[in-house]
């Protein structure tokens, strides 16, 4: 295509084409003048790290510092909190609460930045953080965004005192467990001294004592048995004046081993069981004992009779046999407590080890709860003091969106490119002739004359008058496209489209 094709196009064409020209760029001058500005307020909240010289604990801390911002982030972005600080400010106009894309928008407009770590991967340690706010009023912007960061403020402090609770009631209910432990470890051992009484190490040396005293009762029992039966034995020589026969073999053999355990009672508190003494002694009462076993009782003889007096003396002998046997019960019974002492001295220490093991653990975790309790008191001390607000937001001078230069220079590009493509889809579109090369072009029979366009002074008139509505309807329409333009450019979605790369 050529200059005189172009020419001949304009021709043609140029009412059309300063038309559409003049509706696109009025449509985006308009949009990109009367555009309300944007504004954006920053605040900056500091993040005070405490110093620590391990390195896998401020790895720790910065993750679950991230996590804690992540987690403020989202109560802070959540719908409800969204739909109070619409109400309360009264942004997106009086119909915002109803619109359900109010909310969607306002998370938009809201923007947390981490300050001091990687903005590519996220990583490395947060020492503040930016919150940011946008919106077309700068006061309520300024308003909006340093509300938001006072709550990141005290939605931290609520967050630290709240985990210090919960790990104080942990931590109590440990306290409450080891308490139990430590009772039933009490009440184990106190069972075990009451169901062991008497047989437990500290008693050892009171039953050896009573032991020394009983056999001490018995030795004296033994010589008082002695006694007896020699006094009986003479009064069965002498008595009526008669003298009568000897004394039995039983009698005189239980006489021998009464003697001998008398005997064996005096060489056991001086000595030990090894003594040889000791040794002979207790193997000829073993012997005395197998004799009287022989000889058991004699059939056909019966005993003689006896004075009153061997009534009393038979009498005195019934009670020092009834308690030989009763101290000779209590001597075995104390002489076993003496023998399970070590026994149960082992289970004893077993079971203190356990209570002391148990009284260790619950002293640690009663020193752990006052820890958590002086906790709880430092955090509601030093509330806010791990994230503080560094710098407040102030309104902006300067809109932050949008770049009117920009939208300018789009409008004009958008009109030229947008007149071009009407012209030539009008040229495609028009199906005459006009001039002898496009019939030529169009059939191969010879053209053989041109008349001219002849005009008649009615022609003329028409045309003017089809240029003066022509002219009025297109003034008409720049007017109707201004103002649709107008509308446009304060609607907040348009805003939003055209203000998203610009702040």
């Amino acid at each position: 295509m050529n200059l005189a094709a172009l020419s001949a196009i304009w021709a043609r064409r140029k009412y059309l084409a300063l038309g559409v020209l003049a509706a696109t760029l009025a449509a985006g001058l308009t949009v990109a003048l009367t555009m309300p500005g944007i504004y954006r307020s920053t605040a900056t909240v500091l993040v005070a790290r405490p110093e620590m010289a391990n390195p896998s604990a401020r790895a720790a801390f910065t993750s679950e510092l991230e996590a804690r911002v992540n987690r403020i982030s989202e109560e802070a972005l959540s719908r409800a909190r969204l739909e109070s600080l619409i109400e309360r400010h009264g942004l997106y106009g009086p119909r915002a609460k109803e619109d359900e894309q109010s909310v969607t928008r306002l998370r938009r407009d809201i923007r947390i930045e981490l300050k001091g770590v990687d903005p590519v991967q996220q990583r490395g340690t947060p020492i503040a953080f930016a919150v940011s706010f946008r919106g077309s009023n700068r006061e309520t912007v300024a308003q909006v965004t340093n509300e938001l960061a006072a709550f990141y403020v005290s939605e931290n402090s609520t967050i630290r005192e709240r985990r210090a609770a919960e790990a104080l009631q942990d931590v109590k209910r440990e306290v409450e467990d080891a308490q139990r432990r430590l009772d039933e470890q009490d009440r184990r051992t106190n069972e075990f001294k009451r169901r062991n009484m008497g047989q437990l190490p500290e008693q050892v040396g009171a039953n050896l004592a009573m032991l020394e005293r009983l056999n001490a009762q018995l030795a004296l029992n033994n010589h008082n048995q002695v006694v007896a039966m020699e006094r009986r034995t003479a009064m069965r020589r002498s008595g009526d004046g008669e003298m009568h026969a000897a004394a039995t073999p039983e009698e005189a053999l239980t006489m021998r081993l009464n003697q001998l355990n008398f005997d064996l009672a005096k060489l056991q508190r001086q000595y030990s069981d090894k003594y040889p003494d000791i040794i002979t002694t207790k193997q000829d009462i073993e012997n005395t004992k197998k004799q009287l076993a022989e000889l058991g009782p004699r059939p056909g003889k019966s005993a003689p009779a006896q004075a009153p007096r061997g009534t009393a003396v038979d009498s005195e002998m019934t009670a020092l046999k009834a308690e030989d046997k009763r101290l000779r019960e209590m001597i075995a019974a104390y002489q076993t407590r003496v023998e399970l002492a070590p026994e149960r001295e082992q289970e004893l220490q077993q079971l203190s080890r356990d209570y002391r093991a148990t009284r260790e653990m619950y002293d640690a975790v009663l020193k752990r709860y006052h820890d958590a309790e002086a906790a709880v008191d430092v955090e509601r001390l030093r509330a806010g003091a791990e994230f503080q607000i560094l710098e407040r937001a102030v309104p902006a001078r300067e809109p932050a969106a949008p770049n009117r230069a920009k939208l300018v220079l789009l409008g004009v590009v958008l009109a030229c490119a947008l007149t071009g493509a009407v012209v030539m889809l009008a040229e495609q579109l028009d199906t005459s002739f006009h001039g002898v090369d496009d019939l030529r072009s169009f059939s191969k029979l010879p053209v053989l004359v041109t008349i001219p366009e002849i005009t008649t002074h009615a022609d003329r008139t028409r045309r003017r008058w089809r240029m003066r509505l022509a002219a009025c309807a297109g003034v008409v329409g720049l007017f109707l496209i201004v103002g649709v333009a107008y509308v446009g450019a304060h609607h907040d979605l348009l805003i939003s489209l055209l203000t998203r790369t610009g702040s």
